[in-house]
């Protein structure tokens, strides 16, 4: 087999057999096959595309090139949920205690912050001794146990992927949906879950900026779970602002223990119990979404959730004493405000530009080695649809350096948009890919 006439048969729109997808991965992954030949194989599938089948052969070959966790010892459905990136989203934050606090076993593998989206594993850091370096031994106790854990994802889950997506960042073909579907649900079949529940992002802070193009992933991913013998489902849902009021990772952090507290914003709520329902039913826990809403207002109501959360902060080394007075948490000393100069509708908060306005403050990364400050970021004090007047704070900057509070200025002055007339309220969940 040469990987020459692989390609060129893709070249021609060609259906790839399951072994010459496995022979072009497991080479590549080897470094017997070369960036370039890789590089024309990505951009034959770039203008060619892959069927169903081509997909899932390419994602379960990813995910077996390296360990496949095996959660056999935790009793229960294991539920797993995934969010393709956004500003603001700390849904993972308020949604897997409150699934935890049902009975119902999350774990999770979660990842870092990079660019102008956050990292739920940063935002967990900012608790003081907090750790996700869990051995395999106590990432299944702590799931058996309190029904909940958190580890980092390890080095050696799905390294094909890893090494692929490096090449395909420098070579343009990122964007291909079946790609992109291949590339996510290698990780997440590899870490082993029941089910998986897919938060697909669409609007101008998502990596899908266009609500059809996030229906087409959507509909890949869940098909690739489904065809993996896992539970899938995946929500659409509106990243075309922040999510929520806070950006940055101690706000967020706050943001999220409100939203424990039965007080959370209202666009961030509707996300939660959009996702938690479908994580409830994939855990065959209620019989109808109305039962699965009620069980996850009980956990807010009975403070369950938000007990549950400190149990899971404590268990992993962090400070449990801050889920209950999150004031101690850290905050940059800088605070400014964004002053709006026109009075009417916030009609658009681009969601892009907040995310890099919190990058500017030193709350994201740029780099993989990046040092982050968990104390800086944005608070967002209108959203889309209020009413402003003259004079009116927009949005507060938490800053340590005033050149750096500055710089997000601008950016911030940028995302906001204000026309005359009101807008209509646009809907959270675009739709729902079973």
């Amino acid at each position: 087999m040469r990987m020459y006439d692989i390609i060129q048969k893709k070249k021609y729109g060609k259906v790839l057999s399951k072994e010459e997808i496995q022979f072009m991965i497991e080479g590549y992954t080897k470094g017997e096959i070369p960036d370039y030949q890789m590089s024309a194989m990505m951009m034959a599938i770039c203008f060619q595309g892959m069927k169903e089948e081509e997909t899932l052969h390419l994602t379960l070959t990813m995910r077996d090139s390296g360990e496949v966790l095996d959660l056999s010892q935790i009793t229960g459905i294991k539920v797993d949920k995934h969010s393709t990136g956004g500003v603001g989203d700390k849904t993972s934050l308020v949604l897997a205690p409150m699934i935890a606090a049902l009975g119902i076993p999350v774990a999770k593998m979660s990842g870092r912050g990079l660019g102008h989206t956050g990292g739920t594993i940063d935002k967990l850091e900012c608790f003081s001794g907090f750790s996700t370096t869990l051995t395999e031994k106590q990432f299944y106790e702590n799931v058996n146990q309190i029904h909940l854990a958190i580890m980092e994802q390890t080095q050696n889950l799905a390294p094909a992927d890893k090494k692929l997506y490096a090449l395909r960042d420098v070579t343009a073909t990122v964007d291909e949906p079946s790609l992109i579907a291949a590339s996510i649900m290698s990780k997440k079949l590899a870490a082993g879950a029941d089910a998986i529940v897919l938060d697909v992002k669409t609007g101008n802070g998502a990596f899908m900026k266009q609500e059809e193009d996030a229906f087409t992933l959507a509909y890949e991913m869940v098909q690739i779970g489904k065809n993996a013998g896992k539970k899938t489902v995946a929500v659409i849902t509106d990243m075309d602002q922040p999510l929520g009021n806070a950006v940055g990772n101690s706000l967020e952090v706050k943001e999220a223990i409100l939203s424990l507290n039965g007080c959370g914003p209202k666009d961030v709520m509707e996300v939660v119990y959009a996702l938690g329902i479908e994580m409830i039913l994939a855990a065959e826990k209620a019989e109808s979404p109305e039962e699965a809403k009620h069980m996850l207002k009980q956990t807010l109501q009975n403070k369950t959730a938000l007990e549950k959360f400190a149990e899971f902060i404590e268990r992993q080394g962090g400070e449990k004493r801050l889920v209950y007075q999150p004031e101690l948490l850290p905050i940059a000393h800088i605070q400014l405000q964004v002053i709006n100069t026109e009075e009417g509708y916030v009609s658009k908060i681009l969601a892009e530009e907040i995310g890099l306005a919190c990058l500017a403050l030193g709350g994201g990364r740029t780099t993989k080695d990046s040092v982050i400050d968990l104390s800086v970021g944005i608070l967002l004090n209108k959203k889309r649809g209020d009413m402003v007047k003259v004079g009116d704070t927009l949005a507060t900057i938490y800053a340590n350096h005033m050149e750096l509070a500055k710089e997000a200025y601008g950016k911030i002055v940028c995302a906001y948009q204000v026309q005359k007339e009101p807008i209509s309220a646009v809907p959270m969940i675009k739709g729902i890919v079973h």
